[in-house]
C-alpha cells in the first residue's frame, strides 16, 4: 500500500496534522514538499526520521488534542545540537489540521473531500511534483519497476498492447492503458515524461522508439528515452532507425542499456533498482 492510499483510509475515520517542509537550508534529510501526516496513533509518510521528526509528531499531536480553531502555522527547526542532531542545516515545517471525511466540526482549519485529500496536501508546497514516467511493457521486469516506483513520487502510465496483462490492484499513482498498436499511445503522453521500453517484443520496442524520436523531433518534450537490452540490441536498432531516416543527433537520445552502473544481476527486481535509481538522478536534471 502507497502512502497515499493509506493516508486516505486513515483519514476517513480520524483527523490529522500534515506536516509539510516548506523550505530548508544547507544539509538536511529530505527536500522541500515532502510530508507527513500525524494521526492520534498512527503516522503516514516521513520527513527524514531523526529528533526533528520526533519533535514534529508531538507539534502535531498536540494541535490535534486543540479544541480551538487550528490555523496553518509554520516552525523553523535548527539541526543541531538542541535536537540532537548533526546535520547543520535548517528546515521550515508548515503543519496544516484536517477532518475527518464527514466531520461537522467547525473549529477545523480545513475540511476536505476524501477523493481529494492527497491534492490538497500537494497544494500546500507547490513544487512537490511528481515524475512522470510512462513505461511500455506488462512482462516480469516491467512489473518490478512499477513495484518500486509506485513507491516513489513519480506518476507512471504502464502501457501494454495486451489488456489482460495488468494485474488487478495497482498504487494510487500508476494508470493503466491497453493501446494497440503500442506506439500509438506515444503521442499521448504527458509532457515531460521519462519514457522506459521493455515491450514483450522486439518490434514493437521499435516501433515504439521511432514513434518517441518523432515525438521528440517535432515538441522536444520527452526528456528521457530509455531502450532495455544489450549494446547488440542497439547497434542492430540503429541501423534501423538510420534507415527510418533519424539522425545520428536524434538517435544519441536513446540510452541503451537502461540502469545505473554496477548493479549486478539480471533478476527483474535487481534490474528495476538500477532503473529506479537511474529515474531519481534524472530528477535533478530534468523538469
Amino acid at each position: 500500500m502507497d502512502f497515499t492510499a493509506e493516508f486516505q483510509q486513515l483519514l476517513a475515520h480520524e483527523d490529522a496534522v500534515v506536516v509539510s517542509i516548506a523550505s530548508t537550508q544547507g544539509s538536511v534529510p529530505r527536500e522541500a514538499g515532502t510530508w507527513i501526516a500525524v494521526f492520534a496513533t498512527k503516522q503516514v509518510g516521513t520527513i527524514g526520521g531523526g529528533h526533528v521528526e520526533f519533535e514534529a509528531i508531538t507539534e502535531a499531536r498536540a494541535l490535534l488534542k486543540a479544541k480551538e480553531s487550528v490555523k496553518p502555522t509554520t516552525k523553523r527547526y535548527v539541526l543541531g545540537p538542541s535536537l540532537g542532531q548533526c546535520c547543520g542545516g535548517v528546515m521550515t515545517l508548515h503543519y496544516e489540521k484536517y477532518s475527518c471525511s464527514g466531520s461537522k466540526n467547525a473549529g477545523y482549519s480545513s475540511k476536505i473531500p476524501l477523493n481529494s485529500a492527497f491534492d490538497a496536501i500537494l497544494a500546500i508546497k507547490p513544487q512537490f511534483q511528481r515524475q512522470n514516467v510512462a513505461l511500455f511493457g506488462g512482462g516480469h521486469v516491467g512489473k518490478a519497476i512499477v513495484h518500486i516506483l509506485s513507491t516513489l513520487p513519480m506518476q507512471v502510465m504502464w502501457i501494454d498492447s495486451r489488456d489482460e496483462i495488468f494485474p488487478e490492484e495497482l498504487a494510487s499513482n500508476v494508470i493503466c492503458e491497453h493501446s494497440d498498436p503500442v506506439q500509438a499511445a506515444v503521442n499521448d503522453l504527458a509532457a515531460n515524461s521519462h519514457v522506459l521500453i521493455m515491450s514483450f517484443s522486439h518490434a514493437e520496442d521499435l516501433d515504439i522508439v521511432a514513434a518517441c524520436l518523432l515525438r521528440q523531433r517535432e515538441r522536444g518534450d520527452l526528456p528521457f528515452i530509455g531502450l532495455i537490452g544489450s549494446k547488440t540490441k542497439w547497434a542492430t536498432f540503429r541501423h534501423r532507425l538510420e534507415d527510418r531516416g533519424f539522425s545520428e543527433a536524434e538517435l544519441a537520445h536513446v540510452t541503451c542499456p537502461i540502469g545505473v552502473d554496477g548493479v549486478v544481476g539480471k533478476e527483474p527486481q535487481a534490474i528495476a533498482v538500477g532503473v529506479a535509481a537511474q529515474l531519481l538522478q534524472l530528477r535533478r536534471t530534468t523538469p
